[in-house]
């Protein structure tokens, strides 16, 4: 599945200048970890545009950030069931099957049935291998998103009255491919006014009062803050005033960097750094409606929704499959291939308590940044609400690469 804005392709006669102001215009700079995540309560983007699945391929730093270890070395790995990870690779399956490197993997998965047969499985068929940052460390930063259900309706009312955007018309992709190589983004959204291509609009020119993009509703809700909850997490499921359920999912965004909010009050001194968490921001919200819209403002980035149809109950993610509840994460496919078992070290939310458990690399998100980072998918309702705003713990990585594909060479 391709990003679905539509794409310029340029010509070794572009110039080099008006790229590289545009580039400095629209590129998201690497974020840190946010100061603290349930800020930004999730930052997988379920649904995103598909990287490139597991294939070996380039990635940077890689021969730097991958050691081949011992099965023995992977802390919980006798204790986790790895059966109920099954589920999520027979999905992954779908994609990565056309490729050499898995498709004996994916003949065999579907007969493994108990945990034994799984945790043999994984053990004959990949290789473990450590995962650290380009100085060595290996811990990391984890923090955990999910699909919210809020309230809404196909048509705009008294009580619904925020839009839920499609993709818009003039939201191009400018392919920058190897035109000018020193620039770091190829995929850059913009719009094209007069003669000129110019960044595409920010979040207070969408939801202003002189919308541009007025006639590409395709939903309205009744929360302002629980929309703009919704762009952060990717994807989630609209409960229809008229009756029914709306499940939306990721199209695409302006390209815009994304700033967080929560964040945003703690350097304001409006909020302290351990009362930035979801329900926070909410009461903040509730004590300052008419000071909402500025604050939403200070993040740039808008996020576009289709409505998604069909049998499959989870949100898909940037691999093209639904998402396996407590069983797939959202990473940063510059170090991770998309669609690998990731076994993880961290612990449960706001606890001591090892959560430690083989997961599947099957999402990518805007702030999800850096070589041992990692979004945990909770799932929907209101358990995997909770934990996903309360999950800000360190993080230990192993990739666990098929038998026959080499670790990525090291990339710039």
């Amino acid at each position: 599945m391709n990003d679905p804005a539509r794409k310029i392709q340029w010509g070794a006669r572009v110039s080099a200048v008006l790229l590289l102001l545009m580039s400095s215009a629209c590129e998201t700079p690497a974020p840190v970890p946010p100061a603290t995540p349930p800020a930004t309560p999730a930052s997988g983007s379920a649904g995103a545009a598909p990287s490139q699945p597991a294939s070996g391929g380039k990635t940077p730093d890689a021969a730097r950030t991958l050691t081949r270890v011992n099965w023995t070395e992977l802390p919980g790995w006798a204790q986790d069931n790895q059966a109920e990870a099954m589920p999520a690779l027979l999905a992954g399956c779908r994609v990565l099957a056309k490729q050499a490197a898995w498709r004996d993997i994916c003949d065999a998965a579907p007969a493994i049935t108990g945990r034994a047969a799984a945790k043999a499985f994984f053990e004959s068929r990949f290789a473990p291998y450590r995962l650290a940052a380009g100085d060595g460390s290996a811990e990391g930063f984890i923090t955990g998103y999910y699909e919210p259900t809020i309230r809404g309706s196909r048509q705009p009312s008294a009580r619904n009255k925020y839009p839920v955007y499609g993709l818009p018309d003039d939201l191009l992709t400018l392919d920058l491919g190897d035109v000018v190589p020193e620039v770091n983004s190829s995929a850059l959204r913009v719009r094209v006014d007069g003669r000129r291509v110019v960044p595409y609009h920010a979040r207070a020119t969408i939801e202003g009062s002189d919308t541009p993009l007025r006639g590409r509703e395709i939903a309205w809700v009744d929360n302002q803050l629980d929309l703009f909850f919704l762009q952060v997490q990717g994807s989630g499921r609209i409960a229809l005033e008229e009756g029914g359920v709306m499940r939306i999912g990721f199209a695409g965004h302006n390209g815009l960097p994304y700033r967080s909010i929560g964040r945003v009050l703690i350097e304001r001194g409006d909020l302290s750094r351990d009362r930035a968490s979801m329900p926070g921001i909410k009461a903040w919200a509730q004590a300052n409606p008419d000071k909402l819209t500025e604050l939403l403002n200070q993040n740039p980035r808008y996020v576009f929704f289709r409505e998604l149809t069909g049998p499959d109950n989870a949100p898909p993610g940037a691999l093209g499959v639904p998402l396996t509840p407590r069983r797939s994460i959202a990473v940063d496919p510059r170090y991770v291939p998309l669609g690998v078992p990731v076994h993880i070290a961290t612990t449960w939310p706001n606890t001591d308590k090892p959560l430690q458990r083989l997961m599947l690399a099957q999402d990518i998100g805007g702030a999800i940044r850096g070589t041992v980072r990692a979004d945990f998918f909770w799932g929907a309702g209101e358990s995997a609400a909770r934990e996903a705003g309360r999950m800000q713990q360190a993080l230990q990585m192993w990739v666990l690469l098929p038998g026959s594909m080499a670790p990525p060479t090291a990339h710039p």
